[in-house]
């Protein structure tokens, strides 16, 4: 058990998502950026670099120097960021911050189930991933379907997939084998990850029933 890099991992997270919120309402409150960004199609461009990013420190993260490894995480979380500011735009600031606190407190929960369990999470990964797959699959059909029914049903069935992944990666991270900061920001990623997309599958959940 490695509860010094599963912590470490943790604080990472928070720096990351930190960076993220800021950025997004830094930039949703700047008229000039959020142009550049929307108008000009510079979102699509922020899209892909975004993928780029976490594809390459996924990769890579084992390999860099652990000050690599953090500069990247950081600018993942900023690049992230300016994404994000769209939220800040859709939504009141009030309504973002009720979901990012039910999104912290169901995310503790499954983390800290994942934490305490016996059970070897490892053997449910792959139903996890073909969840995961499924959904991303669903996501892209319903670009050309554009349903909301669908896509209720889709945020409800990834969020059920990612607090599932959620339970498993912490597992993971305590189990892992190494102690170092390269650890503990690939721990970051992950947990990172799963925490957005609880949020946003909330945020698209929970918005419905403000119409």
């Amino acid at each position: 058990m490695n509860n010094n890099i599963l912590s470490k991992s943790f604080l990472w997270m928070f720096i990351g998502l930190l960076v993220t919120f800021v950025t997004g309402y830094a930039v949703c409150t700047n008229y000039e950026i959020m142009y550049a960004i929307f108008a000009k199609n510079g979102y699509i461009f922020l899209m892909i670099a975004e993928l780029i990013l976490v594809i390459f420190l996924s990769a890579r993260i084992f390999k860099m120097k652990p000050t690599t490894a953090k500069v990247m995480f950081l600018l993942y979380s900023f690049v992230s960021g300016l994404t994000f500011s769209s939220i800040f735009v859709a939504y009141k600031l009030s309504f973002v911050m009720y979901v990012f606190l039910i999104a912290a407190a169901v995310f503790g929960l499954f983390g800290f189930l994942g934490y305490v369990t016996k059970a070897d999470l490892s053997k449910i990964g792959t139903f996890l991933m073909m969840g995961l797959l499924g959904v991303v699959i669903c996501s892209i059909v319903n670009i050309f379907i554009g349903g909301d029914a669908f896509s209720l049903i889709i945020s409800i069935i990834s969020l059920i997939v990612f607090l599932g992944i959620t339970a498993f990666d912490v597992q993971k991270i305590k189990n892992l084998p190494i102690d170092n900061d390269n650890g503990a920001i690939y721990g970051a990623l992950q947990l990172y990850l799963d925490f957005i997309n609880i949020f946003l599958d909330l945020l698209r959940i929970l918005s419905r029933n403000r119409d």
